[in-house]
Protein backbone atom coordinates (compact mmCIF):
# COMPACT_ATOMS: atom_id res chain seq x y z
CA UNK A 1 0.00 0.00 0.00
CA UNK A 2 1.49 3.66 -0.99
CA UNK A 3 2.36 5.78 1.88
CA UNK A 4 -0.07 8.89 1.84
CA UNK A 5 1.47 12.11 1.47
CA UNK A 6 0.93 15.74 2.64
CA UNK A 7 0.43 18.88 0.48
CA UNK A 8 1.99 22.24 1.41
CA UNK A 9 0.61 24.92 -0.92
CA UNK A 10 2.38 28.56 -0.06
CA UNK A 11 1.17 29.87 -2.79
CA UNK A 12 -2.30 29.45 -3.93
CA UNK A 13 -6.06 30.37 -3.31
CA UNK A 14 -5.90 29.33 0.31
CA UNK A 15 -2.21 28.26 1.71
CA UNK A 16 -1.52 25.80 4.26
CA UNK A 17 -0.98 22.24 4.76
CA UNK A 18 -3.76 19.83 2.99
CA UNK A 19 -3.80 15.99 3.89
CA UNK A 20 -4.95 15.32 0.03
CA UNK A 21 -3.75 15.57 -3.38
CA UNK A 22 -7.54 16.65 -4.43
CA UNK A 23 -7.10 19.69 -2.10
CA UNK A 24 -3.94 20.57 -3.26
CA UNK A 25 -5.28 21.17 -6.35
CA UNK A 26 -8.35 22.58 -5.38
CA UNK A 27 -5.77 25.34 -4.15
CA UNK A 28 -3.83 25.52 -6.73
CA UNK A 29 -5.67 25.19 -10.11
CA UNK A 30 -5.95 28.79 -11.68
CA UNK A 31 -3.50 30.22 -9.61
CA UNK A 32 -0.83 31.63 -11.24
CA UNK A 33 2.49 30.66 -10.34
CA UNK A 34 1.38 28.49 -7.84
CA UNK A 35 3.87 27.00 -5.26
CA UNK A 36 3.41 23.84 -3.37
CA UNK A 37 5.24 20.92 -2.52
CA UNK A 38 4.43 16.71 -1.02
CA UNK A 39 6.16 15.77 1.51
CA UNK A 40 6.00 11.85 3.73
CA UNK A 41 4.52 13.39 6.89
CA UNK A 42 2.68 15.89 8.41
CA UNK A 43 5.50 17.07 10.49
CA UNK A 44 7.34 17.75 8.04
CA UNK A 45 4.90 19.29 5.53
CA UNK A 46 4.03 21.48 8.36
CA UNK A 47 7.91 22.71 9.59
CA UNK A 48 7.94 23.52 5.81
CA UNK A 49 5.15 25.67 5.66
CA UNK A 50 6.53 27.57 8.69
CA UNK A 51 10.20 27.30 6.88
CA UNK A 52 8.75 29.06 3.42
CA UNK A 53 8.14 28.21 0.23
CA UNK A 54 11.83 29.27 -0.87
CA UNK A 55 13.84 27.29 1.23
CA UNK A 56 11.91 24.39 -0.15
CA UNK A 57 12.50 25.20 -3.46
CA UNK A 58 15.98 25.79 -2.50
CA UNK A 59 16.48 22.28 -1.30
CA UNK A 60 14.29 20.87 -3.78
CA UNK A 61 16.55 22.21 -6.61
CA UNK A 62 19.91 20.87 -4.70
CA UNK A 63 18.67 17.47 -4.52
CA UNK A 64 17.33 17.37 -8.08
CA UNK A 65 13.64 16.98 -6.42
CA UNK A 66 10.48 18.25 -8.01
CA UNK A 67 7.85 20.85 -6.92
CA UNK A 68 4.73 22.37 -8.01
CA UNK A 69 4.61 25.98 -9.03
CA UNK A 70 7.25 28.20 -10.36
CA UNK A 71 9.88 29.42 -7.79
CA UNK A 72 10.02 33.03 -8.88
CA UNK A 73 13.71 35.15 -9.91
CA UNK A 74 16.48 34.23 -7.74
CA UNK A 75 19.52 35.98 -6.89
CA UNK A 76 23.01 34.37 -6.73
CA UNK A 77 22.85 33.46 -3.26
CA UNK A 78 19.65 31.17 -3.88
CA UNK A 79 17.12 33.23 -1.91
CA UNK A 80 14.19 34.91 -3.83
CA UNK A 81 14.76 38.59 -5.21
CA UNK A 82 12.42 40.80 -3.58
CA UNK A 83 11.13 44.44 -4.22
CA UNK A 84 12.54 47.05 -2.17
CA UNK A 85 9.82 47.86 0.80
CA UNK A 86 8.15 44.44 0.22
CA UNK A 87 7.12 42.71 3.25
CA UNK A 88 8.27 39.15 3.06
CA UNK A 89 4.81 37.22 3.36
CA UNK A 90 6.86 33.92 4.56
CA UNK A 91 7.79 35.57 8.42
CA UNK A 92 6.20 35.40 11.57
CA UNK A 93 4.32 38.67 12.84
CA UNK A 94 3.50 39.29 16.75
CA UNK A 95 1.36 41.97 18.32
CA UNK A 96 0.34 43.26 21.95
CA UNK A 97 -3.31 43.71 22.88
CA UNK A 98 -2.94 46.49 25.74
CA UNK A 99 -6.17 47.71 28.00
CA UNK A 100 -4.09 50.76 29.33
CA UNK A 101 -0.69 51.41 29.61
CA UNK A 102 0.37 49.91 31.92
CA UNK A 103 -2.47 48.02 32.13
CA UNK A 104 -3.50 44.40 31.22
CA UNK A 105 -1.57 43.33 28.65
CA UNK A 106 -1.43 39.71 26.14
CA UNK A 107 0.20 38.97 22.85
CA UNK A 108 0.48 36.92 20.14
CA UNK A 109 2.57 35.80 17.42
CA UNK A 110 0.76 34.97 13.46
CA UNK A 111 1.85 33.74 10.36
CA UNK A 112 1.96 37.09 8.34
CA UNK A 113 0.75 35.17 5.17
CA UNK A 114 -1.76 33.31 6.83
CA UNK A 115 -3.16 34.90 9.59
CA UNK A 116 -3.30 31.27 11.35
CA UNK A 117 -2.62 31.26 15.05
CA UNK A 118 0.94 30.34 16.34
CA UNK A 119 1.04 31.10 19.88
CA UNK A 120 -1.00 33.55 22.21
CA UNK A 121 -0.36 34.22 26.06
CA UNK A 122 -3.37 35.07 28.25
CA UNK A 123 -3.78 38.35 29.21
CA UNK A 124 -1.47 39.50 32.00
CA UNK A 125 -2.51 41.82 35.17
CA UNK A 126 -0.55 44.67 34.84
CA UNK A 127 2.11 45.67 31.92
CA UNK A 128 3.20 48.21 29.50
CA UNK A 129 2.86 47.79 26.06
CA UNK A 130 6.65 47.77 25.13
CA UNK A 131 6.90 44.90 27.70
CA UNK A 132 4.40 42.90 25.85
CA UNK A 133 6.08 43.43 22.53
CA UNK A 134 9.31 42.27 23.49
CA UNK A 135 8.05 39.55 25.39
CA UNK A 136 6.29 38.85 21.79
CA UNK A 137 9.25 38.61 19.71
CA UNK A 138 10.92 36.92 22.15
CA UNK A 139 8.04 34.11 22.32
CA UNK A 140 8.52 34.11 18.83
CA UNK A 141 12.26 33.65 18.53
CA UNK A 142 12.04 30.52 20.97
CA UNK A 143 9.19 29.14 19.11
CA UNK A 144 11.09 28.87 15.71
CA UNK A 145 14.31 27.84 16.98
CA UNK A 146 12.22 24.98 18.75
CA UNK A 147 11.12 23.75 15.13
CA UNK A 148 14.16 24.81 13.23
CA UNK A 149 13.04 27.79 11.20
CA UNK A 150 14.73 30.78 10.49
CA UNK A 151 11.83 33.15 8.77
CA UNK A 152 11.96 36.77 9.71
CA UNK A 153 9.97 37.80 12.90
CA UNK A 154 8.37 41.09 12.24
CA UNK A 155 7.40 43.54 14.99
CA UNK A 156 5.84 47.34 14.72
CA UNK A 157 8.39 48.11 18.07
CA UNK A 158 11.12 49.49 17.64
CA UNK A 159 11.82 50.01 21.01
CA UNK A 160 11.23 46.43 21.80
CA UNK A 161 13.29 45.32 18.98
CA UNK A 162 16.44 47.79 20.49
CA UNK A 163 15.69 45.32 23.81
CA UNK A 164 16.00 42.31 21.91
CA UNK A 165 18.99 43.40 20.46
CA UNK A 166 20.79 44.62 23.93
CA UNK A 167 19.09 41.33 25.30
CA UNK A 168 17.51 43.80 28.28
CA UNK A 169 14.20 45.22 28.41
CA UNK A 170 14.97 49.18 29.98
CA UNK A 171 11.51 49.54 31.20
CA UNK A 172 10.52 51.76 33.63
CA UNK A 173 7.59 49.96 35.11
CA UNK A 174 7.93 49.75 39.01
CA UNK A 175 8.73 46.01 40.43
CA UNK A 176 5.51 45.47 43.04
CA UNK A 177 3.29 42.47 43.41
CA UNK A 178 1.18 44.17 40.73
CA UNK A 179 3.99 43.47 38.04
CA UNK A 180 5.34 40.41 39.64
CA UNK A 181 4.15 38.40 36.77
CA UNK A 182 5.57 40.59 33.79
CA UNK A 183 8.63 41.06 35.28
CA UNK A 184 9.23 37.33 35.77
CA UNK A 185 8.14 36.60 32.11
CA UNK A 186 10.86 39.36 31.35
CA UNK A 187 13.78 38.30 32.98
CA UNK A 188 13.05 34.74 31.99
CA UNK A 189 12.71 36.49 28.48
CA UNK A 190 15.94 38.10 29.06
CA UNK A 191 17.83 34.76 30.44
CA UNK A 192 16.74 33.27 27.05
CA UNK A 193 18.52 35.95 24.73
CA UNK A 194 21.86 35.46 26.39
CA UNK A 195 21.62 31.96 26.25
CA UNK A 196 20.48 31.16 22.96
CA UNK A 197 21.74 32.18 19.26
CA UNK A 198 19.09 32.34 16.52
CA UNK A 199 19.33 32.82 12.64
CA UNK A 200 16.08 34.66 12.44
CA UNK A 201 16.15 38.52 11.52
CA UNK A 202 14.12 40.61 13.62
CA UNK A 203 12.57 43.69 11.40
CA UNK A 204 10.31 46.40 11.90
CA UNK A 205 6.97 45.95 10.13
CA UNK A 206 6.22 49.01 8.12
CA UNK A 207 2.59 50.12 9.02
CA UNK A 208 2.67 52.87 6.79
CA UNK A 209 3.50 50.92 3.40
CA UNK A 210 1.71 47.37 4.13
CA UNK A 211 -0.97 48.17 6.91
CA UNK A 212 -1.36 47.28 10.59
CA UNK A 213 1.05 44.18 11.23
CA UNK A 214 -0.83 40.89 10.82
CA UNK A 215 -1.48 40.21 14.75
CA UNK A 216 -2.88 43.43 15.76
CA UNK A 217 -5.44 43.16 18.18
CA UNK A 218 -7.55 45.65 16.07
CA UNK A 219 -8.08 47.92 19.25
CA UNK A 220 -6.36 51.09 18.00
Amino acid sequence: MAKSKWYVVWEGHTPGVYATWAECQVQTNGYPQAKFKSYESEEEARRMFVAGWKKAFGAAAKAGGSSGGGTGSRSKSGSAAKSSGEADMDSLSVDVGCSGNPGIVEYKGVYTRTGEIVFQHPPISRGTNNMGEFLAIVHGLAHLKKIGSSITVYSDSMTAISWVKKKAAASTLPRDASTREIWELVDRAENWLRQNSYPNQVLKWDTKSWGEIKADYGRK
